[in-house]
C-alpha cells in the first residue's frame, strides 16, 4: 500500500525485489501467526460482514479471516500489484473466495459507511503523520456507524531491550514515520479522525521491538 499520492511508492521490504521473501521474513520476525490470530479474535468477525483488510500484502490477514469466518465478506486492498497477485494466488491455493483490490490508502474506491470492519497489521508505520492522518479520515468514511478497526502495528516499547531492538526497523523503514508508533501517537491519531473507545489492547514482544493491537469504534 502506498503512502499517500504526493510520496515515493515503497513496496513492502524497501525493494521490489525483496517482494517474494516477504512471508518469510514477517514470519520468521514478528510472531506473526500468534499476533494476526490475536488480531482476529478481537475483531469478533460475524457472518454477512463487510471487511476490508487495508494493505493486505500476501493475504495472510485476510485469508485467516475468511478461514476464521467464512461468512464474512473479505475485501484485501493494496497499492503493489505484484503482491496483489501473490495474495490472489495463496488465496486460491487456500480455497478460499475473496477480492483483492489495487488502491491507494488515502482514495479508497468504496463507499461512504461500507465496512462493518476494517483491519490493518503492519502498515502505519511506514506513513508520515500526515499520511496517517489522511488515511485514518479515509478508513472512518468508508466505515459504517459503529463499525470497528482493528490495527497490529509496532508500539511504545514494553521496555529497554524491545526499544534497542525497535531501531533496526527505524533504520529500515525511516526514523520519523516510525517515531509516531514507538512514541504511542496511534490513540492520538484515531481519536482526532472521530473515532470512540480508541485503546491498545495488549503487546506481542518480537525480536524487532513490541508489537501492539489496536482497535476503535465509529460512533453511531
Amino acid at each position: 500500500m502506498p503512502q499517500s499520492t504526493d510520496s515515493k511508492y515503497v513496496p513492502a521490504l524497501g525493494f521490489h525485489w525483496l517482494t517474494p521473501y516477504y512471508d518469510a521474513v514477517v514470519g520468521a520476525t514478528t510472531r506473526e501467526r500468534r499476533f494476526k490470530q490475536a488480531l482476529i479474535k478481537q475483531a469478533d468477525f460475524e457472518p454477512g460482514q463487510q471487511v476490508l483488510d487495508l494493505a493486505c500484502g500476501t493475504g495472510t490477514l485476510a485469508i485467516w479471516i475468511k478461514q476464521h469466518q467464512p461468512q464474512a465478506n473479505i475485501i484485501g486492498v493494496d497499492g503493489d500489484p505484484a503482491i496483489l497477485s501473490l495474495a490472489s494466488r495463496k488465496a486460491l491455493k487456500a480455497n478460499v473466495s475473496m477480492k483483492f483490490d489495487h488502491a491507494l490508502s488515502d482514495c479508497l474506491p468504496y463507499p461512504d459507511g461500507h465496512f462493518d470492519r476494517v483491519v490493518s497489521s503492519l502498515f502505519f508505520h511506514h506513513l508520515s503523520w500526515e499520511e496517517k492522518a489522511i488515511t485514518v479520515r479515509e478508513l472512518f468514511r468508508v466505515l459504517k456507524p459503529g463499525g470497528e478497526i482493528h490495527v497490529a502495528d509496532w508500539g511504545r516499547a514494553s521496555n529497554a531491550l524491545m526499544r534497542g531492538l525497535f531501531v533496526f526497523i527505524q533504520l529500515l523503514d525511516g526514523f520519523e514515520n516510525t517515531q509516531d508508533n514507538v512514541a504511542g501517537k496511534l490513540i492520538m491519531l484515531f481519536e482526532q479522525a472521530g473515532f470512540a473507545e480508541v485503546r491498545q489492547r495488549r503487546t506481542f514482544s518480537t525480536i524487532f521491538g513490541t508489537m501492539a493491537l489496536h482497535s476503535a469504534i465509529k460512533p453511531s
